[in-house]
């Protein structure tokens, strides 16, 4: 089954990896940030290699955001996030695993899971039988 693991961060500047850019890593020492990204590191080969890892896309800063909506016939497109939230969506990444648990067990082991959020939500065929 497919999912989708969404990245959220509040991060001071905005840039990737996000989970450097965040007030808790600048915090740690060069070697803890290092650690980290190893940790990460190890853990896009272990998915890329078992074939889990169908696809990554990092977002640009939430500055660039576009909200496009259609009212009583018109459209209006507004600058900045669409949302109100000191959390924006930094990437995300789709994985193919045999168990939620998988995907979920994935999830955990992004850096960003210990500073903000890591959203995850199966990916529906076109039938939507999956749910």
């Amino acid at each position: 089954m497919k999912y989708v693991l969404m990245i959220y961060s509040n991060p001071e500047s905005w840039g990737h990896p996000i989970f450097l850019r965040t007030a808790e890593a600048a915090a740690m020492t060069e070697g803890e940030r290092a650690q980290m990204t190893t940790q990460f590191e190890t853990l896009i080969a272990e998915i890329a290699a078992s074939g889990e890892l169908v696809s990554v896309e990092a977002l640009a800063d939430p500055v660039t955001a576009r909200a496009v909506r259609v009212r009583e016939g018109a459209v209006v497109a507004t600058d900045g996030p669409y949302v109100e939230s000191r959390e924006q969506m930094a990437g995300f990444w789709i994985v193919d695993v045999e168990t939620p648990e998988r995907a979920e067990e994935i999830a955990s082991r992004f850096p960003d899971a210990r500073f903000a959020a890591v959203e995850m939500r199966p990916i529906m065929g076109s039938s939507g039988q999956e749910m």
